[in-house]
């Protein structure tokens, strides 16, 4: 049974779409379910000035990513790579155990998003240990 939060962020997803000329982009994957998210972003200021999702998946991947993006809008890129696949969960009041792996997915491809734009403007950050 999902949460009413689940069911608003896929029924209404935020976000959803495209940034023309992005800063950075991120995919993740889970083959065994078929979910796969990628993040856009665009950094002004060492802030998510616009962040951007498409998700080919089950429900509860569309409402993840849409809760990544919110939760990720407006914050320092180092806030954002503290987001982890928990704080995503708990804002949803919860997923399924089944569907924990979802969580995962939003979390990491924002965070490639962000390790993106890093890369490409040789711009650091406090957290250095997510090489994947």
């Amino acid at each position: 049974m999902y949460s009413e939060k689940v069911m608003d962020h896929f029924m209404n997803p935020r976000n959803v779409g495209e940034i023309k000329e992005a800063d950075g982009a991120g995919t993740a994957g889970n083959p065994v379910c078929g979910d796969m998210m990628t993040f856009q972003i665009k950094v002004e200021d060492d802030r998510l000035k616009n962040v951007k999702f498409k998700t080919f998946g089950c429900g509860a991947a569309i409402a993840v990513s849409s809760m990544v993006s919110e939760m990720a809008l407006g914050k320092t890129l180092d806030e954002a790579m503290k987001i982890t696949n928990k704080d995503v969960a708990a804002e949803l009041d919860g997923l399924p155990s089944n569907k924990m792996h979802c969580s995962n997915l939003g979390a990491d491809a924002l965070h490639k998003a962000i390790e993106d734009y890093r890369s490409k403007t040789g711009s650091g950050g406090e957290d250095k240990s997510r090489d994947e």
